[in-house]
């Protein structure tokens, strides 16, 4: 009989002893310090984006780069941590710089953006935030589920580095691909 309680007493040992490793894993992959939603305000609702992205066209073209849009709005969390994540990684931050003109588009209950939203197939549909990169020319590229670049309660610096640099003007340098001639 002490043998049947001392097993179960174990085993009730072990389950709490894993549920604790548990919790403490999950206390690991979150941040430690999350945005602070109350002062992050990036999107302007009232902003002109169509004038916004012909005057990003024109340095995009002068500078050899593509156009980057962050499609979401203030009151996205996730918006807010990937502003953070990115300008605050020197790495993500330079190729960005190096390769993008950055274009934030709001999406609010004042102002939507709708044509915006049709002229680039609804990248909603994806939720917020989505990204959407565009030549010099104002074509779209490609349209990306920011979903594919996260990790845990925030992103993953080699998803994001990835995503960037798969994007770059260089990689959509035809001579990079001569041996596929």
């Amino acid at each position: 009989m002490k043998n049947i309680l001392l097993l179960f007493l174990l085993i009730g040992g072990l389950q709490v002893s894993a549920q604790t490793t548990q919790l403490q894993a999950v206390a690991i992959a979150k941040p430690k310090a999350d945005v602070d939603m109350k002062t992050f305000n990036l999107y302007n609702p009232y902003e002109n984006v169509d004038s916004a992205i012909k005057v990003a066209q024109k340095l995009a073209a002068k500078e050899g780069k593509h156009i980057f849009l962050q499609m979401g709005g203030n009151w996205c969390i996730w918006c807010a941590r990937f502003n953070a994540f990115t300008t605050s990684d020197a790495k993500i931050d330079s190729i960005i710089k190096a390769n993008y003109i950055v274009v934030h588009v709001n999406y609010s209950k004042e102002n939507k953006n709708k044509s915006i939203q049709e002229k680039y197939e609804y990248p909603a549909r994806f939720g917020f935030p989505v990204f959407v990169i565009l030549d010099a020319k104002g074509k779209r590229l490609h349209t990306q589920n920011s979903s594919y670049v996260e990790k845990d309660a925030n992103y993953s610096k080699e998803k994001v580095i990835e995503f960037f640099e798969s994007w770059a003007p260089s990689a959509l340098n035809p001579k990079k691909y001569d041996w596929l001639n």
